[in-house]
């Protein structure tokens, strides 16, 4: 993307194609009415021609009609795990959704900017918002991308300008690892968010997510919806948990900054999340609007660093959550809010990527029919939109905003070109080979990581910190778990037994008082730590994951041959951050 002779001819063809629309090439729509100053966007700058990436991208938004505009700020889910070919169930879900049989067709007839790959498990908690599932497995998922792309390649916004290489359709997923992880099987399982809190050390996080970007790229997925950069400031709040960093902004700043820089030198686009933090209420933004009560310093000095650090780093997008942000925009869900998308985030913290909003079909968003949302979204400041309930009806509202002026056109040229300036900066980018992905080389990057999470916060810290053979138990469901621990600790020289002996026993995301055992020697806590709290074992251990590689660096300190170097990256009552220290 840095050729110069490509950068001028580039430069050549927006001139152009600038020219020719002024000239009345194509009539458009009729003049605009006169708009008031809280619909009315600042104008787009003009690209730098150092920019080779929004040169390419004005260029191809100048040729574009109207309907082709529409469809690049949209990036809905589909139903079926192949672009072609979908079961029945899978084509009555398309087509009531968008009024087609598959997602290429979805593609193709409505000009989509992206789509965004899906899925669902039992423990997690944004599962509400996904009503179907597109991963299965590695060659799957690649082989679904592949056909996506190729749909994608006929459309006007698909064609590369003056000879460069062609946008590429935005394919994303929420790859965070822990309980949010879409594609499961196959591929290196990174830790919770948490554990790298618990880690501390930028250079294994930022090592950690080049290799979570790799295999993303190498399945052609392009966007990953992570980091989330909310600071934990509420300890009862299940839909962030560990998925957060931790409850320290400086602390979790530094994460969000190197998992920006992992996911995009390896070719990813990283995204911030959720905007401006979504960590100091339990509130569930898909079934409520969470308010934060916080006042503007306090947002500031406890929610805005993360987001400030990933922007420093370059994050290419940023996710706006559905939050009732009172101190600056009280009643209104910071997705529809020009004070916070455009005053806060493009005004004063000066973000220039594309802001995305989270699920159009969560609760929050779904006050208005679908393609009155749409314009909402957009007029507010959001460029791309997410997982629309229904897509036919939000192409729809915004082409008819655009006609009636209640969407000037100037914001929605601007969306779709921040928009394919992404495509473009992702263009060309190397696409590791298939087989990097699981690779071992993989697993020895993540597994210095999970090893440095472990946080022993009770108990003398001697090595081992238990003796004899051990009995493995956990909460119900968690049978798979139970066997990698029981698989690693064999490996590591440790006799495990059916009963007796020293009893270790797992607790993880969704457990409960209930969940524990008040005979145990060792309580394990899998997810945040707070559990452990309520636990009476003489030893308490968190790995704050359940991943294969977190048990084997489990295993490992319960056989003795590892330290627990963690730090609890937030306060639990009565606990210290580490015992070890």
């Amino acid at each position: 993307m840095s050729n110069p002779r490509w950068r001028t001819a580039v430069a050549l063809t927006v001139l152009t194609a600038l020219t020719l629309a002024g000239c009345g090439a194509d009539p458009g729509p009729p003049a605009e009415p006169e708009r008031s100053p809280t619909s009315t966007p600042a104008p787009a700058a003009t690209p730098s021609p150092d920019d080779p990436a929004a040169l390419a991208a004005a260029a191809v938004v100048a040729t574009l009609g109207d309907e082709d505009l529409a469809g690049q700020v949209l990036m809905p889910y589909a139903y079926g795990n192949s672009a072609t070919k979908v079961t029945a169930g899978s084509a009555a879900g398309n087509q009531k959704l968008a009024g087609v049989d598959t997602p290429a067709q979805m593609v193709e007839k409505y000009r989509l900017g992206g789509l965004i790959l899906v899925g669902f498990s039992a423990d997690d908690p944004t599962g509400g918002n996904q009503p179907t599932t597109n991963v299965e497995n590695p060659k799957q998922v690649h082989d679904l991308t592949a056909g996506l792309q190729k749909a994608a390649a006929g459309l006007p916004a698909g064609k590369a300008p003056a000879g460069g290489p062609a946008a590429p359709l935005l394919i994303g997923t929420d790859q965070e690892y822990g309980a949010v992880t879409r594609i499961r099987t196959g591929v290196t399982q990174l830790p919770t968010a948490m554990a790298f809190g618990a880690a501390g050390d930028a250079g294994l996080t930022e090592s950690a997510w080049h290799v979570a970007g790799a295999e993303l790229a190498a399945l052609g997925v392009n966007v990953d919806f992570a980091p989330v950069a909310d600071v934990l400031g509420a300890s009862d709040s299940v839909v962030i948990g560990s998925r957060s960093y931790g409850s320290d902004p400086k602390a979790a700043a530094v994460q969000v900054g190197g998992a920006v820089r992992g996911l995009q030198r390896a070719g990813v686009a990283a995204t911030l999340k959720h905007f401006p933090g979504h960590g100091h209420t339990a509130a569930d933004s898909h079934t409520d609007l969470p308010a934060l009560n916080q006042d503007r310093a306090a947002l500031d000095a406890d929610d805005l660093p993360p987001f400030r650090a990933g922007i420093d780093a370059g994050a290419w997008l940023v996710m706006s959550g559905h939050l009732d942000v009172r101190s600056i925009d009280p009643g209104t869900a910071a997705t529809f809010s020009r004070k916070v998308l455009t005053d806060l985030l493009r005004g004063e913290l000066g973000f220039t990527g594309v802001v995305v909003t989270d699920g159009m079909n969560m609760a929050p968003a779904q006050q208005w029919p679908a393609g009155e949302a749409a314009v909402r979204a957009i007029n507010a400041g959001n460029d791309l939109l997410l997982m629309p309930p229904d897509v036919a009806a939000a192409h729809a509202g915004l082409l008819a905003a655009l006609r009636d002026g209640s969407l000037p056109r100037e914001r929605l040229v601007e969306a779709a070109t921040r928009v394919l300036t992404l495509k473009f900066r992702l263009a060309g980018q190397a696409r590791p080979e298939m087989s990097t992905v699981g690779s071992t080389a993989h697993a020895e990057a993540v597994g210095k990581l999970s090893a440095a999470a472990i946080t022993q916060l009770r108990g003398a810290c001697a090595t081992p910190p238990v003796r004899g053979p051990i009995t493995v138990s956990s909460s119900g469901g968690r049978d798979g778990t139970r066997a990698a621990l029981t698989e690693a600790l064999r490996a590591n020289g440790v006799k495990v037994v059916d009963s007796g002996g020293t009893v270790v026993h797992l607790v993880g995301y969704g457990d409960g008082a209930g969940d524990l055992r008040a005979d145990a020697d060792v309580t394990v806590g899998m997810d945040t730590p707070y559990l452990l709290g309520r636990a009476k074992s003489g030893v308490l251990i968190a790995t704050y994951s359940s991943s294969r590689l977190s048990m084997t660096a489990l295993a490992r300190v319960l056989a003795g041959k590892a330290g627990s170097p963690g730090r609890s990256p937030v306060e639990v009552a009565g606990l210290p951050r580490t015992s070890c220290r």
